[in-house]
């Protein structure tokens, strides 16, 4: 008799137990009210567009003064452009064009970058809003800017090719655009979106910008050639977002002659232009 209480309570426990490890009567599960994680939405580009046939060859032959003079089979070289070398065309790719004309010489280049989270609770839109902050950063700039010199340049890193493995390229990207200083010169006036005010000379162009109303985020880098330097090399780039796809465009001048100075306005102008179409064609 003495064991009977003992026995009575060890039943009552095992019984406890086995309530807790089923659920309650209901056969509810104890963490249903637990929060799930719903995986953050897929860019919407799944794909990249073939970039040596992503500019027309009416806005290359405007773009390359001098290339239309050639002979026919030197034309077609020049405007088929020489693809970039990358380890993952699902995730990058890249198309360069060349021009050298009597006065002058000009060069083009557009890369495409699909980025792709692989953080279920990061988009893909968000993860390429990193990347492009990052170029955004190594030019010297910030979303908050308007008009005016932008900041000191920030540090360049090495570009992911994208490797086709698990990799975050937001961790690892930034662009060539900040390899050079940002212009220091610039003239004042013009708007956010690339409008010329009035200038005294050539050379003179607007300076590093935020661009509006280009893709989800846009900005401008002006280079000038660097200070000591006898060749007058010019290059602008301009590099955008649009959803999960960051986009640059470079394009620049170098005269035959050291006394002749590039049109960086011409330069801004062209390759805004050609930005916005690049936009637009993604967008279609």
């Amino acid at each position: 008799m003495a064991y009977v209480p003992g026995v009575a309570l060890l039943a009552a426990l095992v019984v406890g137990c086995s309530a807790g490890a089923d659920g309650n009567a209901n056969g509810t599960d104890s963490k249903a009210g637990s929060p799930t994680v719903t995986p953050a939405p897929p860019g919407k580009y799944l794909t990249l567009p073939a970039p040596c046939r992503a500019v027309p060859r009416s806005t290359l032959k405007d773009l390359l003064p001098g290339a239309a003079e050639l002979p026919a089979d030197q034309q077609d070289k020049v405007f088929r452009g020489s693809a970039a070398v990358t380890y993952d065309t699902d995730r990058k790719v890249g198309c360069s064009w060349k021009s050298d004309a009597p006065n002058a010489t000009r060069s083009l280049s557009v890369d495409f970058e699909r980025v792709v989270s692989y953080d279920p609770a990061v988009s893909d839109d968000d993860r390429a809003d990193t990347v492009y902050a990052k170029k955004e950063k190594a030019a010297g700039l910030s979303s908050s800017a308007t008009t005016g010199p932008p900041a000191e340049k920030g540090e360049e890193s090495e570009t992911s090719e994208g490797s086709g493995k698990a990799e975050d390229p937001a961790d690892t990207d930034a662009d060539a655009t900040g390899s050079a200083e940002p212009s220091p010169s610039g003239s004042s006036g013009g708007s956010t979106d690339g409008t010329p005010g009035s200038s005294s000379s050539p050379e003179e162009a607007l300076p590093s910008r935020i661009l509006d109303n280009l893709g989800d985020a846009a900005f401008l880098q002006d280079l000038p050639k660097q200070a000591g330097s006898p060749a007058q090399h010019h290059t602008v780039s301009v590099v955008f977002r649009t959803s999960n796809v960051v986009v640059t465009v470079r394009y620049a001048e170098q005269p035959a002659l050291i006394t002749q100075v590039p049109d960086g306005r011409e330069l801004q102008e062209k390759a805004q232009a050609l930005a916005r179409k690049l936009a637009e064609t993604l967008s279609e």
